[in-house]
């Protein structure tokens, strides 16, 4: 049986629904796989939203690994960079330590699911991690509400959404899957139209994330990233997809890809969402 490692901080609803929209897939039939265990970065009593998280593991019997981030870095005081200067060192030591509590699990795949924290060069050499970024591939980098920006200000003609390979520069790992689609014609041209000729620093100051465009474009990503996660899952499972251990990314007949393109498949599934 295929075997996934599950990451995430437990944060919000969504890292509650994302879980439950994989495991329905797994109960169905669907994905031909399990999830050996969760790790979830908080540990009870921490939050509201992540306790309510770790019930929903207990409810699936998966098991599940807590250990608290803000803990630790709290135990570990005020440390200096880590040599190569990309994180503090009480980071590169939490990895190491997640590791340990991780080490009688053997994962094919593991996934980050609203994992708040970047994972250090260690942790990504022992794993292959995925995560899910708000852009098409070689598209904008950042929070998805600076990518929509960046789309917005660039006058952008498409988007999409990827799952890449996790490495310690955030949002520059090798893209594995991802779809696309437009942000022009119907129904986008008449909110480009409203915002024609503004400054854009003056829409975000008088109307932020309330902006129509801003959230009609946010509104054409979210419907495709469930979609996107269990395709994604579904095709490393059937084998259309291989990681190696140089962390290349490979289709089903050994050739090298930058990207799966899962566009047909995924707007096919949120069509009726989108209407």
């Amino acid at each position: 049986m295929y075997q996934l490692g599950w990451f995430s901080t437990g944060r919000d609803k969504a890292a509650r629904d994302l879980l439950q929209a994989v495991q329905n897939q797994i109960k169905l039939g669907e994905i031909q796989a399990e999830i050996v265990f969760v790790f979830c970065s908080r540990e009870p009593g921490e939050s509201e939203e992540s306790d309510l998280f770790m019930r929903h593991v207990d409810d699936y019997h998966i098991p599940l690994i807590c250990f608290s981030y803000q803990k630790f870095k709290a135990m570990q005081g005020a440390s200096t960079t880590s040599q190569g200067g990309t994180l503090p060192r009480w980071r590169l030591e939490y990895d190491r330590e997640v590791m340990k509590r991780l080490q009688d699990f053997h994962p094919s795949l593991c996934v980050l699911a609203g994992y708040m924290l970047i994972v250090g060069e260690e942790m990504c050499r022992r794993y292959s991690m995925i995560n899910l970024h708000p852009a098409a591939p070689g598209g904008p980098t950042g929070t998805w509400q600076e990518v929509i920006w960046q789309l917005i200000e660039a006058d952008a003609k498409q988007t999409g959404v990827m799952m890449h390979l996790v490495t310690p520069e955030l949002d520059k790992g090798p893209p594995v899957t991802y779809c696309t689609f437009p942000i022009r014609g119907k129904p986008f041209d008449k909110y480009w139209d409203e915002i024609k000729g503004c400054p854009l620093e003056e829409i975000r100051q008088e109307q932020g994330e309330d902006n129509r465009l801003f959230r009609l474009i946010r509104q054409h990503e979210l419907a495709r990233e469930f979609p996107l996660i269990i395709s994604t899952i579904k095709a490393f499972n059937q084998g259309k997809i291989e990681v190696n251990s140089e962390k290349q990314v490979f289709d089903a007949e050994g050739k090298l890809i930058k990207g799966y393109n899962l566009t047909d498949e995924i707007n096919e599934q949120v069509a009726r969402a989108i209407l």
